[in-house]
């Protein structure tokens, strides 16, 4: 009986057409309507991004090559979707697709990969996942346990900017996080290295992956940060073992590891300064400043176009009581990242500890534009009261008041000051 009612109550959540066959599985299922699926995907996609660190972008030319073999292999997907690929500049090794093809690869990931292959083997498990409805149907199950809309993984509490994100955001923002059961991920491993074959790549490449991620969680003993791979994409000696069998049956196609080397040459030559800013992060959580910042600016003397770590300085730098410059961090991280909500976020917060209003005010509708956030609203209704638009200050306090923290309740209480009758 209860798992009737779950079952009926998601055909419900899924705005069903009625009961279809799967253009991927064969199988008999409820499906949730395609533009459906597209319009979520696209709702959700950039939000998505940003609150995991943003699009890559101290190498343009890596996203370009990614989505160019994700095009290749979505050419023979079984469901034909707007697919989109973008990588995150994320340290995590991990990969996403939202419902409607809209796809993600964490720069954590490229790194572990030695070819095109293992690369194709990725996208190719992630376009399954978003054309079987995997993606879809997760989404749902989450609406129905009430997930909320919590940024799940950005904003865990071992993420230094989770205070900034909490709530407001809307529902699928962690929606990335899906927890794929044991039918799905090989679902998405076969079919996925199906369409590998069908672009002329070597299947080998999915067992390599599979292998990668294995020998990744059985030595994951400190890493915290890996669970949520682990969580949303559970490796297992079972999946190796059927990707061979399946491999064995396949012709062998390319590999394209001299491409891919070149392709990802600048993310492999930024590890040393990753590694520095690493370390930096370490020294500035055991609240050693003085060594966190040697640390983070020699970090950026090794690669001066990554951003996060002039965010990184800013916040060692504000952690010293030295706001000044710490806005001059944060104003050049915006400059070399201006498509990244939280340089805009951090420099708009200091220029506002420091008196600044048109940096500011400028700097935080910026940050709102990326990704809407509590605090950015907050701070910007008070700029809106002055001016006079209590309507505007009013609005942007409804959505701060989502926040289950801090922030909610003093935009909360100023609600209350604004509209004492409501």
């Amino acid at each position: 009986m209860k798992q009737t009612f779950y079952t009926c109550v998601l055909a419900l959540t899924f705005v069903m057409a009625g009961c279809t066959t799967n253009a991927v599985t064969g199988k008999r299922q409820f499906t949730m309507p395609i533009a459906k699926q597209i319009s979520i995907g696209k709702q959700q996609y950039q939000p998505s991004l940003q609150q995991q660190g943003g699009r890559y972008a101290v190498d343009p030319e890596l996203n370009l090559y990614v989505a160019s073999v994700g095009n290749k292999l979505a050419a023979y997907a079984p469901v034909k979707l707007p697919y989109e690929f973008t990588v995150i500049d994320n340290n995590v090794p991990n990969a996403w697709a939202l419902p409607g093809g809209k796809i993600a690869i964490n720069s954590g990931l490229l790194i572990l990969l030695d070819d095109e292959s293992q690369l194709a083997a990725v996208l190719g498990h992630e376009i399954i996942h978003a054309a079987a409805e995997h993606s879809a149907r997760q989404m749902a199950q989450a609406q129905l346990v009430g997930v909320g809309a919590l940024a799940v993984g950005f904003a865990s509490k071992d993420n230094q900017y989770a205070q900034y994100i909490g709530m407001g955001t809307s529902f699928a923002s962690g929606v990335w996080q899906a927890k794929y059961g044991r039918d799905q991920e090989l679902e998405a491993d076969s079919y996925g290295i199906d369409l590998m074959v069908k672009a002329g790549y070597n299947p080998q490449g999915a067992v390599e992956l599979q292998q990668t991620f294995v020998s990744l969680k059985a030595n994951n003993k400190t890493e915290n940060w890996l669970d949520g791979l682990f969580s949303s994409h559970p490796p297992s000696q079972e999946r190796v073992d059927k990707n061979k069998a399946i491999a064995a049956t396949l012709p062998q196609g390319k590999r394209n590891a001299i491409q891919y080397k070149r392709a990802t040459k600048q993310l492999a030559t930024d590890q040393n300064a990753e590694s520095t800013h690493n370390e930096s992060l370490k020294q500035f959580q055991k609240k050693n400043y003085t060594e966190a910042l040697a640390q983070v600016n020699s970090a950026i003397r090794k690669q001066p176009n990554a951003a996060k770590y002039y965010l990184t300085k800013g916040t060692i730098l504000q952690a010293q009581n030295k706001s000044s410059q710490a806005l001059t961090a944060f104003d050049k991280a915006s400059k070399v990242n201006p498509d990244y909500f939280l340089t805009h976020l951090q420099k708009g917060l200091t220029a506002k500890s420091l008196n600044k209003k048109n940096i500011a005010e400028s700097a935080l509708s910026n940050s709102m534009q990326q990704l809407p956030t509590p605090i950015a609203a907050y701070h910007l209704s008070e700029y809106a009261y002055q001016a006079g638009d209590k309507n505007k200050a009013v609005e942007l306090l409804k959505f701060a008041a989502q926040d289950k923290g801090e922030v909610g309740k003093a935009a909360q209480d100023q609600l209350t000051k604004l509209q004492p009758n409501s």
